[in-house]
């Protein structure tokens, strides 16, 4: 306790100093947590956009084949709906992508992608 002070204005110097740090976490959690809110909504709006685009450029059996693959390799489908994005606008495929040409573009990208698998026998 420093000379001339009370205990009263110790103690209320603490109260003061912990209410002000509950409003600057409060604070931080409230421009995070409006941070996380852009974010969501701005990857939803760009999912919206790409699912728009997919309508436009896929058949209906070719976006049924790509959403079964989606259960099962999201990641992949993923990267697939950027490339075949990419290949209607620089409009190197004809369209729209029917699920043969999408059959045809899998079997492509899967030949590229073959992972290497290592036995050990002992």
């Amino acid at each position: 306790m420093v000379l001339g002070m009370s205990y009263e204005d110790s103690y209320e110097d603490n109260v003061d100093e912990l209410e002000e740090i509950k409003r600057r976490k409060l604070a931080e959690y409230q421009r995070r947590l409006e941070a996380e809110k852009e974010a969501a909504a701005r990857k939803a709006e760009e999912e919206a956009l790409r699912q728009e685009l997919l309508r436009r450029i896929l058949t209906p059996e070719a976006r049924a084949r790509l959403t079964n693959l989606k259960l099962v390799k999201p990641e992949l489908v993923e990267t697939l709906e950027v490339q075949l994005i990419q290949l209607a606008q620089t409009g190197r495929v004809k369209l729209p992508i029917d699920d043969e040409t999408l059959k045809e573009i899998l079997a492509q990208l899967s030949s590229t992608r073959r992972d290497i698998r290592v036995k050990f026998s002992f």
